[in-house]
């Protein structure tokens, strides 16, 4: 019997309609377009504004979108994961939720939560079930409403991330397609540089803490930079020695969308042209656990059966890795 493999066999997105552009953001905070879009590569991202509306929304699209170009009956998904960082709730699953809206009444679902390494995480635990060979349809889906946990009125933050959401989903491949590798790590001594704090279960939400702006995100921007700059090339190049892959084998660099200098850097550590990277910063800025799918899905359209993909990505834990993978069909 051949070696069962997990592929992604469909891809879907979804963001939200407003944009917010650089130029907007010059009348809310003391910054500019020009200072944007040289230090982040970013000139507008999606914000969902409507009232009541929060994660799950942006998971429940995104997987709509998938189920309608891939033609599929619902009820045939044996395992729904969301990767976010933005869970609706505290306690009850966005996953759970977001399965019941979309019919998917078989299966059963849970949250990832790993910051912006969520969704290449969720690549790994998504792989393992198919792999088991007890589970047929793997649907995975990284999605986060990042303006709810954003302080407008702090420019380090506000101009980076965005809301939006991407899945995929994940079939068994006899044919030596789907992933191939992976090289996951984290260290938690970086968890002060990047989070928000208040809110968790060791830092209660006050009136005080609420007035002071505590439960917004809190980046020390240098740090993260000079850690996810080392560590997202690192593994990336990791990756392609321990299976033998020079850059002319590499069809495409899947890097995660928070700086375009990181992804730069990381291209450039394992010599890889800028026609192989794929980047979509500029439309959508940081959208955390939605960054890799909404890659794949702005450009299915360009992938080819076979093609070699490696994916990195970095994110607050500290968390990071990367995986290889074998693209599976023919838009």
């Amino acid at each position: 019997m051949s070696k069962i493999s997990a592929a992604i066999t469909a891809v879907g997105a979804y963001v939200p309609d407003y944009v917010l552009t650089n130029q907007i953001l010059e009348t809310m905070v003391d910054t500019n377009d020009e200072w944007i879009t040289t230090r982040t590569g970013i000139k507008e991202r999606r914000i969902l504004k409507e009232e009541g509306k929060g994660t799950s929304f942006l998971a429940i699209e995104a997987a709509k979108d998938l189920i309608n170009k891939k033609g599929i009956n619902p009820e045939e998904i044996d395992l729904v994961i969301v990767a976010t960082a933005t869970p609706d709730m505290k306690a009850a699953a966005t996953a759970a939720y977001t399965a019941s809206q979309i019919g998917a009444v078989n299966a059963f679902s849970f949250d990832l939560e790993a910051a912006c390494s969520s969704f290449l995480y969720g690549m790994s635990v998504a792989s393992r079930y198919i792999e088991s060979g007890r589970y047929k349809k793997v649907l995975l889906i990284g999605a986060d409403k990042m303006s709810s946990m954003i302080n407008y009125e702090d420019r380090a933050t506000c101009i980076i991330f965005g809301d939006g959401a991407g899945a995929v989903l994940f079939e068994p491949n006899e044919d030596g397609l789907g992933l191939q590798d992976e090289y996951l790590r984290s260290d938690g001594a970086g968890r002060e540089f990047l989070q928000a704090t208040y809110g968790g279960s060791s830092y209660k939400i006050t009136p005080e803490a609420l007035e002071e702006g505590k439960h917004y995100v809190f980046q020390d921007g240098k740090t993260v930079f000079k850690n996810a700059v080392f560590n997202m090339a690192d593994v990336a190049e990791k990756i392609l020695k321990r299976n033998n892959l020079t850059n002319e084998d590499i069809s495409w660099l899947v890097p995660h969308q928070a700086n375009k200098r990181i992804i730069d850097a990381t291209a450039n550590r394992i010599e890889l042209e800028p026609e192989k990277v794929m980047m979509n910063i500029h439309k959508y800025g940081n959208t955390t656990s939605a960054t890799l799918p909404l890659l794949l899905n702005d450009y299915e359209s360009q992938l080819k059966k076979g093609d070699k993909l490696i994916f990195a990505a970095f994110g607050g834990g500290f968390t990071w890795g990367s995986i290889y993978l074998k693209w599976a069909y023919n838009s």
